[in-house]
């Protein structure tokens, strides 16, 4: 009886995550539920999933993700080598798909496809190419590269700590790259040679959209006694590292030169009236020797109950702000905000200094504050508060550090020195410590469907595991290969496996999946540790279909794509998962 409520459970389950008639977060919690009024799970062992260590690595990894993408490390060094392709296709779609391999084989593969959309569109605009030729490979590329390393997708950290609590011992961080890696080369090569010709050359919908730069602010930054940059001339202070930086005026007590026309150079005391992005000014801010003026502190980024951070104030119809001078408002005054620039149409204004600018409705200025002023934003009818702009600030000046504390999480977890989730735990704490990340960011970070789904799926696993559910579905699947050898049984559940990834999500396959191929291996009588390692392979081989992976759902809509061409492009993969895992899975791991 007990296996018939399990199978039912099953069943529902897979429809729900086939169908997402409810969220799948909604689903694993239902799995939990059902599992608790059946009684076929104790209370304790319905929520053991969410203690699993592959919860708390995965977790983890999301922050450390985070953190990498918001101080700009990966952009960096992506938008560096993608300068090197100078417009060429063949050249741009290599270097492109190299870096994302190489960047998804350490990590997470979902947040480097979302780094690189936008550097594909923008990439696709300046130089003339269709994104659509791009971003499936894109897509795919990631997914390859992902079943390199243990920490490349989560997949694989989830099947690593379920068979070190199996007693099969857990994955090290490198041992799925003897397979993975042939795989990943073949099948990049596949892409280079036959993506350009089976994707369409779909127009770039974004190009005359494409605004990342357009919306600049106004702002004036001082020069302190002893700054680098006395001295200077004014158009060339931030030309090299800021070239999107424009420096309009410099104000030396009442009088105003123009740098175009004015030769002048820069003294202590200074007033630089200078046009950019949020991005830039902040950056401008941290990194260079220049100061807000009027302010008694300077912009932080850093760990403390402040938890500071940046956002944008419109001024509206009914607002007390309209026709008062910026120092006259109660933001110039309050110590817990600092007015760092301004926008308005057209960017004209008649003051001579930017804090005797007369506030209109539409004027929108970007304001630092601190956490605990943003209820009483909210609040202010004023002006309408939008946190959007936070979420933009990449804090280029901390790149390094982020860079260092994943090089030293990837060495300690490949050396042994720890287990991959004390490493990923203080990786993530580290990253915090350091301002890599705030903790307002690290909460957004976390994806809260994938741990339940996670969760969920373990206390499905271990209801199968205690009623003998997956014992029997084990010897179905022995059943209708009879006679079969070890090697055949191991392409039978690559097969298995990859097809279910194609409609339920890798995760919840390969939780699914991993009780049924360890009872498949007993039940022949061989070591479980090549079965195991089929279901990693197999839930990570998503190509036939957009819905099963969620990177190829994000390329799905910015690529103008049909289902038929991930199917067209993406079922030769799987037969090469397929085929490769089958030939070489027993060469490394023997029966």
């Amino acid at each position: 009886m007990e296996i018939w409520i399990v199978s039912v459970i099953l069943l529902l389950a897979l429809y729900l995550f086939v169908s997402e008639r409810i969220p799948i977060d909604v689903t694993a919690v239902t799995i939990v539920v059902a599992l608790l009024v059946t009684r076929i799970l104790t209370p304790a062992e319905a929520v053991a999933g969410f203690a699993h260590p592959a919860v708390i690595t995965v977790g983890s990894m999301f922050l450390i993700s985070r953190a990498l993408v918001r101080t700009g490390a990966v952009e960096f060094i992506g938008r560096r080598i993608i300068a090197l392709s100078r417009g060429d296709f063949r050249l741009a779609l290599v270097v492109i798909l190299l870096t994302v391999a190489l960047a998804s084989a350490f990590i997470n593969n979902t947040p480097v496809v979302v780094l690189f959309i936008p550097v594909v569109m923008s990439m696709s605009c300046e130089f003339g190419l269709s994104p659509s030729k791009f971003l499936i490979p894109v897509s795919f590329a990631s997914i390859l590269a992902g079943t390199c390393t243990l920490i490349g997708t989560s997949t694989n950290i989830i099947v690593s700590d379920l068979s070190l609590a199996s007693g099969y011992g857990a994955l090290g961080m490198f041992e799925l790259a003897v397979v993975g890696l042939p795989i990943a080369v073949i099948g990049l090569a596949y892409l280079l040679l036959v993506a350009p010709r089976i994707l369409p050359a779909l127009a770039n919908p974004v190009c005359e959209m494409q605004n990342s730069d357009s919306k600049r602010y106004l702002a004036e930054v001082g020069i302190a006694r002893g700054s680098r940059l006395v001295g200077r001339e004014p158009l060339e202070v931030f030309a090299a590292r800021y070239p999107s930086v424009d420096v309009l005026e410099l104000i030396r007590y009442s009088h105003i030169y123009h740098p175009p026309r004015d030769p002048v150079s820069i003294s202590p005391g200074d007033l630089l009236l200078i046009k950019g992005s949020a991005n830039d000014l902040v950056a401008i801010l941290h990194q260079e020797d220049v100061e807000l003026p009027y302010a008694d502190k300077t912009l932080s980024f850093g760990v403390g109950a402040a938890n500071p951070m940046v956002v944008e104030l419109m001024v509206v119809p009914p607002s007390s702000l309209r026709g008062k001078r910026l120092v006259e408002t109660g933001l110039m005054k309050d110590p817990d905000t600092q007015v760092i620039a301004i926008q308005r149409s057209g960017l004209q204004y008649t003051e001579k200094q930017l804090r005797d600018v007369r506030l209109r409705t539409g004027d929108i200025l970007l304001v630092w504050c601190t956490e605990a002023k943003l209820e009483y934003l909210r609040a202010n009818s004023d002006a309408i508060l939008i946190e959007d702009v936070h979420q933009t600030i990449v804090l280029k000046g901390k790149a390094w550090k982020a860079l260092i504390i994943f090089a030293g999480l990837v060495l300690a977890a490949t050396t042994g020195l720890a287990d991959i989730m004390v490493c990923a735990l203080t990786g993530s704490l580290l990253m915090i410590l350091t301002g890599c990340l705030q903790m307002r960011d690290a909460y957004k970070a976390l994806q809260g469907d994938v741990l339940l789904l996670i969760a969920g799926t373990i206390a499905l696993g271990t209801a199968m595991e205690k009623t003998g559910t997956s014992r029997l579905y084990a010897d179905a699947l022995l059943g209708l290969l009879e006679g079969a050898s070890p090697t055949v049984v191991l392409g039978g559940i690559l097969l298995l496996t990859s097809v279910s990834t194609q409609i339920i999500s890798n995760n919840a396959t390969a939780v699914l999946l991993f009780p049924i191929a360890v009872s498949v291996a007993l039940g022949l009588g061989v070591d479980p540790r090549p079965f195991i390692l089929a279901v990693c392979y197999g839930a990570s081989a998503c190509f036939a279909t957009p819905i099963g992976y969620q990177t190829n759902l994000l390329v799905y809509g910015p690529g103008g794509y049909r289902f038929s061409d991930y199917f067209k492009l993406g079922v030769p993969l799987n037969l090469l998962v397929l085929v490769l895992g089958t030939l070489l899975i027993p060469r490394f791991w023997p029966f």
